[in-house]
């Protein structure tokens, strides 16, 4: 009886609640990093007296770690395992905070940022492929969509700490990312509570470890539901054979012949949300306050903004579920371009503000599409790096935004900034719609055996 069938036969249950938890939390502070920056700005130009290019650069900080991050949390878990990444990329991420937190002058904030930026990056990059390898198939969608919920509290959080934390206390700024130190405490819960993901430890030849693991979550369902567990489906897809690891012939695999459609697409989706999304997000308090308002006004928006999100991520987690996670991702970029489009097209902010709910909406309801699709697409021994690098190329996408949107401002105002990110967004839908593929109901190891074909042939 294979591992992967019996994990996939097991019903939804309090031991999977409780790793959405512990993954949701670590997303949640991921978010929280990201956008407190955008409240941070204000204060941090005036204490270091920074110029534009330096302003444009702590803005970029964080993406610029994320994209490194990423891509060394996906390396690193499909080399070493996943569980250790996530500790200490969670550790990096506090302590740089607190560092950025005591900072003294302009360089030391922004490696600090750079950092934090790294360990978060890391973060986000390794959580969905790891909860992905436990979930049933029946559920995973909806699943890793709901996951990457928890990253609208962050965003709500760091919302709220710019309205009521920033502004409000002497060093206000300081304070912010003292608080987002806090997560630090979660590496005695995490080291405790997670297991290794035991599809990575059959791939890694670590049977016995992976049975125990298994044999583990399936008494803690017992236990949870009080009922026998369902049988197992007897034309599960078989476990693929233990496959040895390396970053060359994961890239060289990732761009072959059987690869290069789905990857190519993965990293276009990837790239076009989050371009997007960070460049909408990072700007959005200021050309509030361009347009007339207070900065404390401006927060306030802000924060309504922010809260758009969570609907918006778990209304395409449901969704992911009734349709397929490319229905889902094209469905929400029609909505975002919608709204982005709507958006160039307003003066008054309230407006503004109205424009901007709905294109948060739809815009981190992608997220919850591309969270839950990304892992599906690729084998378990270079899910991870699969992962990590579509993460990296959209982080491109964030450290270029900011820069390109204050271009855009400065040449043809706020249609100039909308417009174009209406642009990238169609783009977006049309290939996803051509050429991503269909996830829905299916295991791991059945999307990878269906959607590779030839794959013995560029085995090393």
């Amino acid at each position: 009886m294979s591992l992967s069938a019996r994990l996939d036969r097991l019903p939804l249950s309090r031991p999977h609640y409780a790793l959405l938890l512990i993954g949701g939390l670590g997303y949640t502070f991921d978010g929280m990093d990201s956008a407190v920056v955008a409240f941070l700005l204000p204060d941090v130009r005036e204490v270091f007296s920074l110029s534009a290019v330096q302003l444009g650069m702590v803005a970029s900080s964080a993406p610029f770690g994320f994209l490194f991050g990423a891509f060394l949390a996906g390396y690193l878990g499909d080399k070493l395992g996943r569980k250790a990444v996530m500790m200490y990329a969670l550790a990096l991420y506090a302590t740089a905070s607190l560092v950025a937190a005591m900072s003294w002058n302009f360089e030391v904030f922004l490696v600090a940022r750079i950092l934090a930026g790294l360990g978060a990056g890391a973060e986000s990059a390794i959580i969905a492929p790891f909860l992905s390898e436990f979930v049933p198939s029946y559920k995973r969608g909806w699943f890793l969509g709901a996951l990457a919920g928890f990253f609208s509290f962050g965003f709500v959080g760091a919302a709220l700490i710019g309205r009521f934390v920033v502004p409000v206390f002497p060093d206000g700024w300081r304070w912010a990312q003292v608080i987002t130190f806090i997560p630090i405490v979660m590496l005695l819960w995490w080291r405790r509570s997670l297991p290794e993901s035991p599809r990575f430890l059959m791939n890694a030849g670590r049977q016995a470890e992976a049975e125990k693991v298994v044999k583990t979550f399936e008494d803690r369902v017992l236990s949870a539901t009080g009922k026998d567990l369902p049988p197992v489906d007897p034309n599960h897809a078989v476990e693929p054979e233990p496959e040895k690891f390396s970053l060359g012939k994961a890239i060289k695999f990732l761009w072959g012949p059987q690869m290069w459609r789905i990857t190519s697409v993965t990293w276009l989706i990837w790239f076009v949300i989050t371009f997007s999304y960070y460049g909408f997000f990072s700007w959005i308090p200021t050309l509030l306050i361009s347009k007339g308002l207070t900065v404390t006004t401006s927060f306030t928006f802000s924060l309504y903004i922010y809260l758009a999100q969570i609907p918006g991520y778990f209304s395409a987690a449901w969704v992911n579920e009734k349709l397929d996670r490319k229905y889902t991702i094209a469905i929400y970029l029609i909505g975002s371009a919608i709204s982005a489009f709507w958006l160039s097209s307003m003066s008054d902010p309230v407006w503004i503000t109205a424009a901007g709910i709905a294109l948060s909406f739809f815009l981190n309801g992608t997220y919850a599409g591309v969270y839950a699709y990304t892992p599906e697409v690729y084998p378990t021994w270079l899910r991870a790096t699969g992962v990590g690098l579509s993460s990296s190329f959209g982080r491109v996408g964030s450290i270029t935004a900011p820069l390109l949107i204050g271009i855009f401002a400065a040449q043809w105002g706020f249609v100039g900034v909308f417009g174009m990110t209406t642009a990238v967004l169609a783009i977006g839908v049309i290939c996803t719609l051509l050429f991503a593929v269909r996830t829905k109901g299916r295991s791991l190891e059945d999307i990878t055996m269906e959607e590779i074909k030839g794959k013995e042939g560029v085995r090393a």
